[in-house]
Order: structure tokens, then sequence, then C-alpha cells
């Protein structure tokens, strides 16, 4: 972890400190005691008064990443993340595999909408063509994993809303809607700091890092079916890309 946190720069400064914890944390900084630091340490290494470390903890805490043990220290309470691979055929379910007892696709909130420049772009339709957008929540062993918008033209899939909240899932849901297979064509990762919306979706606290994709599906004729920019917890997931 670098040293002190830096003031008036928008961001709280226990925010600031439980970024850097879940990223040391993330990296293994602490596997050999398996313990966050003590409070006093953090504080002094970060310049800050024990309230603030203590603030951090606690949103780390609700996280579920540490855990306080009477008499020990703040213990991790979780390091391991799941691999999701990135590949031609990216698929939720398979891709969590054995990792999970039981995954499930929730359906959040749906629509029928005409598509902005950046939706139409991606599906290679006209500004304005109708599209339907779907809001669903992955989960795995009943943690949240994903947050996602997808959009599918409205004219092939109309159905999509009816076959996700039944299949929970997009490649089932296409195979009612009679596409059997699908690949992906272009993935875009980049992160950042979780937005409200996704805070709660996610269980998140405020401050925590979501790894987003932007990704473009399409049919074995290279026509683009589905759009999607989903949001993944950066402390329950790595990616894999694979050839």
């Amino acid at each position: 972890m670098a040293g002190q946190v830096q003031r008036q720069t928008g961001v709280a400064l226990w925010r600031q400190i439980a970024d850097r914890i879940r990223q040391a944390i993330s990296a293994g900084a602490y596997d050999e005691t398996g313990m966050v630091p003590p409070e006093m340490t953090l504080a002094v290494q970060f310049g800050v008064n024990r309230h603030t470390v203590r603030s951090a903890l606690a949103a780390l805490a609700q996280e579920g990443i540490v855990r306080a043990v009477q008499g020990r220290g703040t213990l991790i309470e979780r390091k391991e993340r799941l691999n999701f691979p990135i590949s031609k055929r990216t698929r939720f379910n398979s891709g969590i595999g054995e990792q999970a007892r039981e995954t499930r696709g929730l359906l959040l909130d749906h629509g029928e909408e005409q598509a902005n420049d950046e939706v139409a772009r991606w599906l290679k339709l006209a500004p304005g063509t109708k599209v339907i957008r779907l809001e669903t929540v992955r989960k795995a062993d009943g943690r949240p994993v994903s947050s996602a918008t997808s959009w599918f033209p409205a004219a092939r899939f109309a159905g999509m809303p009816d076959a996700y909240e039944t299949t929970e899932s997009i490649t089932r849901a296409f195979a009612e809607l009679g596409l059997s297979d699908y690949i992906r064509a272009t993935t875009e990762i980049t992160a950042a700091h979780a937005e409200a919306a996704d805070l709660s979706a996610l269980e998140l606290t405020p401050g925590a890092i979501v790894l987003i994709t932007k990704a473009m599906n399409t049919d074995l004729d290279g026509v683009p079916v589905q759009y999607s920019v989903t949001r993944f917890a950066a402390d329950r997931v790595q990616f894999t890309i694979e050839n």
C-alpha cells in the first residue's frame, strides 16, 4: 500500500483507506498472517486518526471482506475470487462452473425503448430503432456477482424479458427464442467506483470498486444480438482472457 492519503481530493479519507486495504488484500499483501494490520499501525501509515481507520474497516466488514475478532484484530474473511473466463463463447453459468454450488439470474427491470447512439452503434442499428432492455443481477451461492444492463433488437427478441425471467439465463432465453448459439465479438474492460444503483444491487458499500465490461455478442453470421454493460464486484471476480 502507498503512504498517506490525499486530502482535499473530494473523496473521503476513510474511502481512500478502504480502497487501499481492499487492493492490498486482493494483491495478497497480508496472506502470511491472514489479518489486517492493527488500527494504530494503519493510522500511522495513512496519517489519520484511528476513528478514520475504524470507519474504513467497518465499510470493508459490511462488504464481507474482513471481520473483527475479539482479542485478535481484523481477520480477512474472504480472499478467493471467482474466476470468470472471457472467451469466444462467454457464458456465466459455464464460466463459473464448479466454483459455485448454485447460480441465479434475477430480472430487476425491463422495457422496450428506442436505441440511443451508443446502443445503436454496438448493435449496428439505426438510432431510434426499437430495442429490448433488461436490468439483471447474477448471483453465485446467494452472493451478488454482477449487475448488467443489456439491449437486444426488439424485432428479433421481443420475448426476451419473459424468456429470461423463466430461464434465468441469457443463453437459455436465446434458445427459447430460436437462437441456438452465439459468440462474443467484442469485450472492453474498465474499472470504477460503484455507483448508487450498483451499491444496492451488488450489496456493496460506498467506495467499492467494480469491473465494468462493455460486450457485444453476435449470431454465427456476425449479426449483433446483444449489447451489455456489466458491473462485477471487483473483490469477488477476476477475469481470465481465453483465446
